[in-house]
């Protein structure tokens, strides 16, 4: 299981979300691995049938002013409820002061505190957001990943099928390279899927007898992408006469990856095939099913239906007036 500690998310927070630290330390017993978050509210009232220690706890307005109701005595006996659970990590909102118990509390229970100036909402809002990045489930695909006409087509195939050769093509013809050879894809946002690449190698590029080539460096800034949704999956494989290609295109083939379907076309590779061309217009069908709601091959199927209704009609009316 991923996970994440409190000084690796101050590290890459402490500037967007103006992180201090309140606790004599940023080291603790249990490191983050839900990008949830908690307010501990009923806990602090007592309540504690629901309370989730391994989220990170939020305290801000509410809780605070809670406590601030209470007798000394009841509110280290509040605290103590809330410290009797091993807790990742607490954060104080809107630059509030924190009762000392508390403090003294979290240090000995080992678990970091920070303050943020930042109100309530829009803090949690930006801290999910970094949570979920950083939880985000990934996969590495070997391919390349182009952005054509803003839709990202996925190659894959076995190696030197012409998967790279296809990429560097589609970005002469004015497309944008996001990933050659590694693509690094995360499920966002639930079923979202993002590529990008490998950042030792960014947009550079194999070509068997040419060598190593810098797509930036050639082509300008606009031939890059540091990342892009994928979209359809451009299977490059070798003609074969056994094989059943799709050829009306009725039937959608469809692929998996990290539990999120997407279109699968295989383009079977033979002697002078314009695979460029042909990747352009999977990228344009695409975008007319998407933003149309248009299938050209439903519709023209749906066209042979009606036309041979008509004749198969008209036949019977000259059948029945042969008299």
């Amino acid at each position: 299981m991923q996970t994440l500690s409190a000084a690796r998310l101050f590290e890459d927070q402490q500037q967007e979300l103006q992180l201090e630290t309140i606790g004599e330390s940023l080291a603790s017993s249990r490191e983050i691995s839900v990008s949830d978050i908690h307010r501990p509210g009923m806990a602090l009232m007592g309540f504690v049938e629901n309370f989730l220690p391994e989220r990170i706890q939020i305290l801000a307005q509410t809780e605070l002013t809670y406590l601030a109701t209470l007798s000394p005595d009841a509110v280290r006996e509040a605290i103590d409820r809330l410290f009797q659970f091993s807790m990742p990590l607490i954060v104080v909102c809107k630059g509030l002061e924190v009762p000392p118990y508390l403090v003294q509390r979290a240090n000995q229970s080992q678990v970091p505190v920070l303050r943020t100036p930042l109100s309530t909402t829009p803090f949690i809002h930006s801290l999910t957001s970094y949570l979920d990045h950083m939880f985000a489930p990934q996969h590495t695909v070997h391919g390349s990943l182009v952005d054509v006409y803003g839709c990202g087509l996925l190659f894959t195939g076995r190696s030197a099928i012409g998967k790279s050769e296809t990429a560097l093509d589609l970005v002469e013809r004015g497309h944008r390279l996001v990933a050659d050879d590694v693509v690094t894809i995360t499920r966002r946002h639930g079923d979202v899927l993002i590529g990008s690449g490998n950042q030792l190698l960014r947009h550079h590029m194999e070509i068997r007898g040419l060598g190593i080539i810098d797509v930036q460096a050639i082509f300008g800034i606009r031939s890059i992408r540091l990342q892009k949704r994928v979209e359809v999956e451009v299977n490059l494989r070798e003609w074969s006469a056994e094989e059943d290609y799709e050829r009306v295109g009725l039937d959608e083939r469809k692929t998996a990856v990290l539990g999120v379907e997407i279109p699968l076309v295989q383009v079977p590779i033979t002697p002078g095939k314009n695979i460029t061309v042909i990747a352009e217009v999977i990228a344009l069908n695409y975008l007319v099913k998407v933003t149309g709601g248009y299938s050209p091959a439903e519709r023209l199927n749906q066209h042979l239906i009606e036309l041979m209704k008509r004749k198969s009609a008209a036949r019977s009316w000259v059948r029945e007036d042969t008299e």
